[in-house]
């Protein structure tokens, strides 16, 4: 039976707890015991040296109790360490949600109302919690599909946000027109931009105003809103126009789809069954 005793590592250090307690309390007896039977000493004196004793048992008390279960407290460490990392791995993507909202808040990237796109979805910003952001979806056309799209927060933190409504009422829209090699480019390009400059001419002014306030705003250089064609050449029978226009935020595809539908009714002024014999 005293083998097993010995072999018992917690009793052994039980009976070592219980060991020092006593020992502690049998010194800090023996002390506050020295201190009262000096009557010399003034009350203050007395009273700050039952403080010092006090604290001093409650210092080696720590100390022995570190150094008695060093080796369960080096266990439980580990152990806490291994169930921090569990619940972190379990809770990863919530934590970064979380994260997301607080980076979402402290850059105020979007706010209901604002149109926005994140990873591929795009649409209007309809409501917004602690986890998730849900969208009134806008399809590839520019119109509202329908549809609601629900994204977790966290795309926030590894996906670029662009707010289509971040300069308020109007933006500066791009779309590409493509044609033939062998067409004449002046010509169509001439008349692209002309239609460009009609369709839009309503808020060519109000555009260029609102750009130069937030250039203003910003501290940024002052960017035209006039509508503009850059000519390129994606391959060798190919020539692209890329359109730039000021635009409604929310009315941009209906004015893409105004300014191709009346450049094709220009370049093809006949249609299908007129044009055949």
């Amino acid at each position: 039976m005293p083998e097993l005793f010995l072999q018992n590592d917690i009793l052994q250090r039980g009976i070592g707890t219980v060991l020092l307690v006593a020992a502690i309390f049998v010194v800090r007896a023996l002390l506050l015991r020295m201190i009262r039977d000096r009557e010399q000493l003034a009350d203050a004196d007395r009273l700050r040296w039952h403080l010092r004793i006090g604290q001093a048992g409650a210092l080696v008390l720590l100390l022995g109790l570190v150094i008695i279960w060093a080796p369960q407290l080096r266990s439980l460490a580990l152990s806490a360490v291994a169930i921090a990392a569990a619940l972190v791995i379990a809770t990863k993507e919530l934590l970064m949600c979380l994260s997301g909202t607080m980076l979402r808040a402290s850059v105020d990237s979007y706010t209901v109302g604002d149109r926005i796109e994140v990873n591929g979805l795009s649409g209007d910003v309809i409501s917004y919690g602690a986890l998730a952001t849900t969208l009134l979806e806008v399809g590839p056309s520019h119109q509202h599909t329908g549809r609601s799209v629900v994204f977790p927060n966290s795309l926030l933190l590894s996906q670029p946000v662009i707010n289509e409504t971040f300069t308020d009422e109007y933006v500066l829209h791009t779309f590409s027109v493509f044609l033939n090699a062998h067409e004449d480019w002046a010509a169509a390009e001439k008349a692209l931009l002309a239609i460009a400059k009609e369709v839009c001419d309503r808020h060519q002014q109000p555009a260029n105003r609102q750009m130069q306030k937030v250039a203003k705003e910003h501290g940024l250089g002052v960017v035209s809103a006039d509508p503009r064609v850059v000519v390129c050449l994606p391959d060798a029978d190919t020539i692209s126009f890329l359109v730039r226009v000021p635009a409604p935020a929310r009315e941009k595809g209906r004015l893409e789809r105004q300014i191709v539908h009346r450049f094709l009714e220009h370049r093809c002024p006949a249609g299908p069954e007129q044009a055949s014999p």
